[in-house]
């Protein structure tokens, strides 16, 4: 295999069939030894979490392909951490798509003003460029399209797979006596230009609580898992 990409939590591998290989690694986001999905550098190192990173994202995957939604998922190995996916392309330099149930984190940070924290959302989903030094800057319909970035097709696309999704992961979560906040995905499209959902779906793209309270994505994938 033919390593093409090094990534942060993942890396990435060629495969002869045309598809590519995700190796799912130990490491993870965070600041001063301190677990964060929303940070931009490696900060830590934690056992296992790459396994069950790689365990929910089948979890999910197995049930949104199922569902008739298309995806990059083909298979994964379990044993070796690893995860088949179709060739896909990202939109730009990569773009992050986030479905908000509640008024929380950066939405309430930004708009406080009109909303109060936690406040009911309906199934909100927005866009932001992935770009560390810009602090991943939201883009509106109008602007993707108007960049180049994507079609109005495309966009549309992207806001009803996600709320389906969405609902996908806030019923199992529900089950577990959980309520979905928030979820961050990735969308990439493949050579025909149709829309796929990419990466991983894990605990660390999403905030949950339960009784009110938040749980850190470590917790939050023993109790899905228990």
């Amino acid at each position: 295999m033919k390593k093409v990409y090094t990534g942060k939590t993942k890396d990435v591998f060629e495969l002869d069939n045309g598809n590519y290989l995700l190796k799912f690694k130990d490491d993870c986001t965070g600041k001063d030894g301190k677990f964060d999905p929303g940070e931009n550098s490696v900060g830590l190192t934690i056992e296992g979490v790459g396994d069950v990173n790689l365990r929910m994202s089948k979890h999910f995957f197995d049930k949104i392909n199922k569902a008739g939604i298309v995806t990059h998922y083909v298979d994964c190995d379990l044993d070796e951490t690893t995860m088949e996916v179709l060739p896909a392309k990202v939109f730009g330099n990569g773009l992050e798509v986030i479905c908000r149930y509640k008024a929380v984190g950066s939405f309430y940070k930004r708009y406080n003003e009109y909303c109060e924290l936690g406040q009911d959302l309906p199934e909100y989903v927005e866009m932001t460029f992935k770009n560390d030094d810009l602090g991943d800057p939201l883009v509106t319909k109008e602007g993707l399209v108007a960049l180049g970035v994507m079609s109005e097709q495309q966009y549309d696309d992207i806001v009803s797979m996600t709320q389906k999704i969405t609902r996908i992961v806030a019923d199992d979560l529900k089950e577990k006596g959980l309520d979905l906040y928030d979820i961050k995905f990735e969308f990439g499209y493949d050579k025909n230009g149709a829309v796929m959902l990419i990466d991983e779906i894990a605990s660390g793209n999403m905030r949950a609580y339960k009784d009110g309270e938040y749980i850190e994505p470590m917790k939050l994938s023993e109790i899905f898992f228990a």
